[in-house]
C-alpha cells in the first residue's frame, strides 16, 4: 500500500541517524566527507538524497542505501502525484494503419 504523505528521507536521517548519535550537521557533514550546506539542505527537505550521498550515510551509519533510496523515491512519486491535476496529457490513442 502507498503512503500519501511519505517523509522526506532528510528528516529521517536527521531524526534516527543524526540527533540519536548526539552529532551536529557540521560534525556529521565533516564524516560524510560532504559540505555542511549539502548535508543541511538535504536534512531540512530542501535537496534530494542522491545515490552517492546514501551511500556516504550507509557507509558512516548503517542504513542501508537501497532504503533511503526507496524513501527518496516514495517522496518523489506522492510530491508529483499531488501535482497530477497541473499536468495536461491525452492519452495516446493509435490510429488504425489500412493494410
Amino acid at each position: 500500500m502507498r503512503m500519501l504523505n511519505p517523509p522526506h528521507p532528510g528528516s529521517f536521517i536527521r531524526t534516527e541517524v543524526i540527533e540519536p548519535l548526539g552529532l551536529s550537521v557540521t560534525a556529521a557533514a565533516e564524516i560524510l566527507g560532504v559540505s555542511r550546506p549539502a548535508l543541511s539542505n538535504l536534512l531540512n527537505g530542501n535537496a534530494d538524497l542522491s545515490g552517492d550521498m546514501a551511500l556516504r550515510i550507509e557507509k558512516a551509519f548503517g542504513p542501508k542505501m537501497d532504503t533511503l533510496m526507496r524513501m527518496q523515491s516514495s517522496f518523489d512519486i506522492a510530491q508529483t502525484r499531488k501535482a497530477e491535476g497541473k499536468v495536461r496529457v491525452r492519452r495516446y490513442q493509435p490510429r488504425l494503419v489500412a493494410v
